[in-house]
């Protein structure tokens, strides 16, 4: 069979014909909205790197969970942003710390909406590493208990899932030592298992105000340029309990997101993180492209390299789109 005969374009030629022959379908479901929470109240502040994005306050927090719920959204991803930071990030682990506080409103006004917790000490350290200094660069083991620690405060105040996003070695099995000794076998973990040193992280730590203040942290986060190495860490940390693995940036590593979904049977989920996010905006903004068009392209194109679930700030607008 060969041309004229066989003529692919016979199949695009009106919506329903392309709506009826579409491969990969995005969907509501598909996608997680990430969530900045700060101390006070009232309080919905712009972030200025990341326009449409805000940091709230707790109560307005829950308005803009309540909203993403009734747009179809299945689930948040909190940030805090504490009153308080030292060199051993001590904040987040608090009973009444800010994600804590955050957690419980959510889950005494919102039990339909999943909350998942963002588990890090960079917000929560004076320095801005992810974990606990030893003579001037982190000291991984020493780091553990601390993550575990703070995975634990938020199950206890009703998390439903815990994302470690600090990359040491071994923090998946410790979180899920402690949560099961301490009765939370239900609980689920997404690591974030193959996170790369990038540079489009850019606007995030500005609106988390977790830029370390000395060197970075190509000590401890992935080599761009490494996708075998990103194979055995998502292999580790299924080996140590993880129930979703993440491979974070999504857009400058599709090819990794591919392999992933090629060689484990897991959910996998990706992060089109704030500088894709900053991209777009920034090109709509100067009218450079349709944002509805790219947006939707960019997280159709994630999910087509084999991600179940997309983290992206544009979940709201793109939960708006699919209805339409």
């Amino acid at each position: 069979m060969y041309f004229p005969e066989y003529r692919l374009r016979r199949l695009r030629r009106t919506e329903n014909l392309r709506r009826m022959v579409r491969e990969t379908r995005l969907s509501v479901d598909d996608l997680i909205y990430p969530l900045f929470v700060v101390p006070g109240s009232g309080v919905k502040e712009p972030i200025a790197s990341m326009p449409g994005q805000y940091h709230f306050s707790v109560d307005k927090l829950v308005e803009e969970a309540a909203a993403a719920r009734d747009l179809g959204l299945p689930a948040v991803l909190l940030f805090g942003l504490p009153e308080t930071k030292d060199e051993f990030g001590s904040s987040g682990s608090e009973p009444d710390g800010i994600v804590q506080r955050a957690v419980k409103a959510l889950k005494s006004s919102l039990e339909d909406i999943v909350v998942i917790t963002d588990v890090c000490l960079c917000e929560y350290t004076s320095h801005g590493h992810c974990g606990v200094l030893e003579n001037g660069r982190v000291d991984n083991d020493l780091t553990l208990e601390h993550l575990a620690r703070q995975a634990l405060s938020h199950v206890e105040a009703g998390a439903d899932m815990v994302a470690p996003s600090d990359m040491m070695d071994g923090r998946v099995a410790e979180i899920r030592d402690v949560l099961d000794e301490e009765g939370h076998t239900h609980v689920p973990i997404m690591s974030y298992a193959a996170k790369f040193a990038s540079s489009f992280y850019g606007p995030f730590r500005e609106a988390a105000q977790s830029t370390p203040s000395f060197g970075d942290r190509r000590d401890y986060q992935m080599d761009p340029a490494n996708v075998l190495e990103a194979l055995r860490e998502v292999t580790l940390d299924i080996e140590e309990g993880a129930d979703i693995v993440m491979v974070k940036p999504a857009l400058p590593f599709l090819d990794v997101i591919a392999k992933v979904r090629e060689k484990f049977d897991y959910p996998l989920a990706a992060y089109n993180v704030s500088g894709e996010y900053a991209m777009i905006k920034a090109a709509a903004e100067k009218g450079w492209l349709d944002e509805r068009r790219a947006v939707l392209e960019v997280l159709t194109g994630i999910k087509r390299a084999g991600a179940d679930l997309i983290i992206t700030y544009f979940a709201p607008q793109a939960a708006r789109w699919l209805k339409e």
